[in-house]
């Protein structure tokens, strides 16, 4: 793509520093796809096309007049590269890398790529500079002087950030063991052929002796470990039905909450019932009563795995069941825990809930227009209108749900969300960096309700209670998704959290964003 002749084409020092600075970002976004969904929510195939492009389109716009740089990176970020990219949250983070990149300041002298103060030390202290040489030769051999190892600093990333990336290369490794490991054992041991060991000893030949009385142990077949399994999933499940005509008579629907309620413990139920008679059919099968088909072989080898059967997660076209876990212990956890939030609410459903647990709804963008909705009804002499509100979002005083001693006049108190990427000062009311080798911080609860759009809006990253329009805090628009995967499949709704010491660009490139289940 890069050769002398095309570092020649234009006479100017500014050319081949920007040529250099784009190939530079390419790599760079090449190589942040390894990072997962911390680096981009969606893994781009950008290709050296892409660069090409912006190399051609660089060269005729220097050719025809002065350099526009707003020009520049809007066809770098938007354009080029932007065509590909479909997610929202990845547009800003290719639109930060352009605007720190490809600026003015990229051809001043002593410009570096990396980040002024590190968190952790580059190796050898190595700064990612722009090279000032003409030569094609020059570029080639600074490039040769770069680390083996590229710190997530340079990417814009936390150090933590290299752990996550570890850790998913670790999970993939031991799935491709786990998936290797043969599901069929013997039923009958097999005879050992290892000689007998000669002794003329008393005791060894009385020891000996007792050994044979005993008869061996015959090893667990893998229907034996699925019986099991089946067993202990069965009695996790509530041993009490939701029976529909029951609890619609004790609501009022009138509510939007409680509306959301019914629409919950119909999916929850359906779940129950799907998992209960999944499990008989299991069993039947490992004791030879049924047919074992393609679907039940799959499902008796992911319980085997400790793994949840792929048809308690999704519906054969694809539509998400119940919830995604990596554990069947975890499902089961999150299993109970739901049922544990569910009947309280429903036995006293004349009385709000204190709190919200919000990872454990199917639908939790729904339950927040449920809130929407009903604090719209509240202000209807104030003529509100639920096209014309928004939700306000923020970070309550409470650490822990024990905190919480009565349900707001107006609005929900939501917790479980954890943050990825950062880390969240309680006492400052602020977004800081993460602490060493802690991937998540467990956020305080939140506190959401509905405001107008035409009322002055509250910020949410600010305490209850604090001044939220101080001038010198800047708000980071924080994504919050159910899972770790950042796709807008999964993602709920955004809170602005404050910013004292970065500015929001910075946990742009950081990757920071709530997520209801860290596994």
């Amino acid at each position: 793509i890069v050769d002398q002749d095309r570092l020649d084409r234009i006479e100017t020092s500014q050319w081949r520093s920007l040529v250099y600075a784009l190939c530079f970002l390419h790599s760079i976004v090449q190589e942040r796809r390894k990072f997962g969904p911390l680096g981009f929510c969606v893994p781009y195939e950008f290709n050296d096309g892409d660069l090409n492009a912006c190399l051609t389109f660089l060269e005729r716009h220097l050719l025809n007049g002065a350099l526009s740089w707003p020009t520049l990176q809007y066809m770098v970020s938007e354009v080029q590269y932007g065509g590909k990219i479909t997610d929202s949250f990845d547009r800003k983070v290719f639109k930060n890398y352009c605007e720190l990149w490809l600026s003015a300041e990229t051809c001043k002298p002593g410009f570096k790529f990396s980040p002024g103060t590190t968190l952790q030390r580059i190796r050898d202290d190595f700064a990612y500079d722009l090279p000032t040489g003409e030569a094609f030769e020059e570029f080639i051999s600074h490039v040769s002087t770069f680390p083996s190892v590229d710190s997530p600093e340079i990417f814009g990333l936390h150090p933590n950030a290299d752990l996550a990336y570890r850790g998913q290369e670790v999970n993939y490794l031991l799935g491709t063991l786990i998936e290797m490991q043969p599901k069929h054992t013997s039923s009958s041991p097999k005879a050992s052929h290892s000689p007998p060991v000669t002794t003329n000893t008393t005791s060894n030949r009385r020891t000996s002796e007792a050994k044979r009385k005993i008869p061996p142990r015959p090893p667990r077949t893998r229907e034996d470990i699925v019986a099991e399994r089946c067993a202990e999933a069965l009695g996790a499940l509530p041993s009490v039905t939701y029976i529909e005509d029951e609890y619609v008579r004790n609501l009022d629907l009138n509510l939007p909450v409680n509306i959301f309620l019914v629409q919950e413990i119909q999916r929850f139920q359906a779940v129950i019932d799907l998992v209960r008679a999944h499990l008989d059919l299991i069993l039947h099968a490992s004791r030879g009563e049924v047919v074992i088909t393609q679907d039940l072989n799959e499902a008796m080898n992911r319980l085997f795995d400790a793994r949840v059967p792929q048809n308690w997660l999704r519906s054969p076209s694809g539509d998400e069941i119940s919830w995604l876990a990596p554990t069947l212990g975890i499902w089961l956890a999150g299993l109970r825990k739901r049922d544990d939030q569910l009947r309280p609410w429903l036995a006293n459903s004349r009385q709000r809930p204190k709190t919200y647990w919000l990872p454990g709804f199917f639908n939790p963008a729904g339950f927040l227009t449920a809130v929407q909705q009903e604090v719209t009804r509240a202000r209807a002499d104030d003529r509100w209108a639920l096209d014309s509100v928004a939700l306000d979002v923020q970070v309550s005083e409470f650490d822990r749900i024990e905190q919480v001693k009565a349900p707001p006049a107006e609005g929900v108190y939501i917790y479980g969300l954890s943050l990825d990427g950062a880390h969240w000062d309680s006492k400052h009311a602020t977004l800081k960096e993460s602490e060493p080798k802690a991937l998540f911080c467990a956020m305080p609860l939140l506190f959401v309700t509905a405001i107008s759009s035409k009322a002055p809006k509250q910020s949410g990253g600010a305490m209850k209670g604090q001044p939220t329009n101080s001038a010198s805090s800047l708000f980071y628009d924080c994504p919050v998704y159910r899972y770790k995967l950042r796709t807008d499949r999964y993602y709920i709704f955004s809170v602005p959290l404050a910013t004292i010491q970065q500015p929001a660009r910075h946990w742009t490139l950081r990757g920071v964003a709530m997520l209801c289940f860290t596994t």
